[in-house]
C-alpha cells in the first residue's frame, strides 16, 4: 500500500478510490469508455461530472489502470484477439501493484496541496500543481507508452491553474490521457469543457448505496434513514458522514438553528471552534456541506415542499418555524448563496476558519428575525 500523503480527494477511514474494489451503480459510464476504446475513439481528455461521491473517483482510477495495462486495438490482428468487455484489471497484474503501491510511473494524480507556509490544506489547486504536469510529462514512455494524469478535482483549479492546463488541452502530449473529475462543470472555462469528451454519472439507489457502503466496511447502524437522505445518493457523501461522525454535527447544527434569532452564543462559538482548530479542515469541510444541505432544506419547506424524512431531531419542527411562508424561503434562499459565497472567498484568502463559522452563523440569525 502506498505511504498516504495528505489527499484531499478520500474520505478518512474509508478505502481511497485507487484501492476500491468495485465501481458499483455506473455500468453505462464504464462501458461508454471502453467503446471508445475499442473503436479508436480515445479521447486525450475526458471529463468526469456528476454529484459529488457516486464513484467519480472510483472510475477516474479504474480507467488509469485499464489504459496503462491494456494493449492498444490492432486492426491488423490476425489471431483474434478478444476485445476487452470491462475496465477490469486483475488485482496481481503488474501495473495494478505497482498503482497499488503509489510507484506507476505512468500516472500522475493532481489535487490540492499542503501550503508550505501555512501547513494547511489549500482550498485550491495552484497553477504550480498543474506545470508540475510538465516534468511528468518529459519522462521516458513506460510500458505501452501511455502516461494518465488524474486531476481531481478539476473545479477546485484558481484561474492560473486552469489557464496552465488550457494549454497543455490545447496542444496534448502524445500518448497521454487527462482524467479530468468534475463535481460542477459550470465552473471550469468553457474551453476546457470544449476540449474534453464528457462520461455524466449518476446517483444510486438505495439497493446501491447500501451494496457501496458494505464495500466499504461501513454499517450505517440506525441511521441508515438520515445518511440516505442527507447524502441524496452520494456514497461518497454517506461515508463522510458516518466516518466524520457528521449526523451528530448536523443534529448540532439543527440545535443550534432552533434557538435564533436569539443564537446561543456559547454554543456557537464552540461550533466554531471545533470546526476552526488546527487539523480540522475535514470537520470545517463537512461542516459548511451539512449548512447548505440545512438550508436548501429550509428554503424548501418555506416553498411548500419540507423534506419526507426528518434527519435531525425537532428539524421539522425548526424548519417550519424559521421558514413559514415563502417570502421566508426566498430569504434563506438569497441567505444561503451570499453567505456561503463569503464564506468561499474568505477561506480561499486563508481568514481565520473559526471566525468565518461565526459569521456564517450570525448571518443565518440574523435572517431568523421575524420578517
Amino acid at each position: 500500500m502506498a505511504d498516504e500523503t495528505p489527499d484531499p480527494t478520500r474520505v478518512e477511514g474509508a478505502p481511497h478510490p485507487r484501492d476500491t474494489a468495485r465501481l458499483i451503480g455506473q455500468d453505462a459510464a464504464q462501458s461508454a469508455f471502453v467503446d471508445a476504446f475499442n473503436t479508436g475513439r480515445l479521447h486525450h481528455a475526458w471529463l468526469i461530472t456528476g454529484p459529488r461521491g457516486v464513484g467519480k473517483a472510483t472510475l477516474a482510477w479504474r480507467i488509469a489502470r485499464f489504459l496503462l495495462a491494456t494493449p492498444d486495438p490492432d486492426p491488423d490482428d490476425m489471431f483474434g484477439t478478444p476485445e476487452p468487455r470491462s475496465l477490469e484489471i486483475p488485482a496481481d497484474h503488474p501495473v495494478a501493484h505497482r498503482i497499488a503501491a503509489g510507484a506507476e510511473p505512468g500516472l500522475k494524480s493532481v489535487h490540492r496541496t499542503e501550503n508550505e507556509k501555512t501547513k494547511r490544506m489549500r482550498d485550491q489547486i495552484v497553477v504550480d500543481d498543474i506545470r508540475d504536469m510538465a516534468s511528468f510529462f518529459q519522462l521516458s514512455a513506460t510500458d505501452g507508452g501511455r502516461r494518465v494524469v488524474i486531476i481531481d478535482a478539476a473545479d477546485d483549479m484558481n484561474v492560473n491553474a486552469a489557464n496552465a492546463l488550457l494549454k497543455m488541452l490545447e496542444e496534448p502530449p502524445a500518448r497521454t490521457t487527462l482524467l479530468l473529475i468534475c463535481h460542477q462543470p459550470s465552473r471550469l472555462l468553457p474551453t476546457i469543457r470544449s476540449r474534453c469528451r464528457t462520461l455524466r454519472l449518476g446517483t444510486l439507489n438505495a439497493d446501491q448505496m447500501a451494496e457501496a457502503m458494505a464495500q466499504a466496511g461501513v454499517d450505517p447502524g440506525p441511521g441508515a434513514a438520515a445518511l440516505a437522505e442527507l447524502s441524496a445518493g452520494s456514497v461518497g457523501d454517506a461515508l463522510r458522514l458516518a466516518l466524520l461522525d457528521g449526523l451528530k454535527l448536523y443534529s448540532d447544527f439543527i440545535g443550534l438553528m432552533g434557538t435564533m434569532p436569539n443564537l446561543d452564543r456559547g454554543r456557537a462559538l464552540a461550533m466554531a471552534e471545533a470546526a476552526g482548530a488546527r487539523g480540522a479542515e475535514a470537520r470545517l469541510d463537512l461542516l459548511y456541506t451539512l449548512i447548505d444541505i440545512a438550508l436548501s432544506r429550509l428554503a424548501r419547506t418555506g416553498a411548500g415542499h419540507p423534506p419526507a424524512v426528518e434527519a435531525a431531531p425537532n428539524e421539522a419542527a425548526t424548519f417550519a418555524r424559521l421558514a413559514a411562508h415563502p417570502a421566508q424561503a426566498r430569504a434563506w434562499a438569497d441567505t444561503a448563496q451570499t453567505a456561503l459565497a463569503r464564506a468561499r472567498h474568505g477561506r480561499a484568502v486563508n481568514l481565520d476558519p473559526g471566525a468565518l463559522v461565526l459569521d456564517t452563523l450570525f448571518k443565518l440569525s440574523t435572517t431568523a428575525n421575524p420578517r
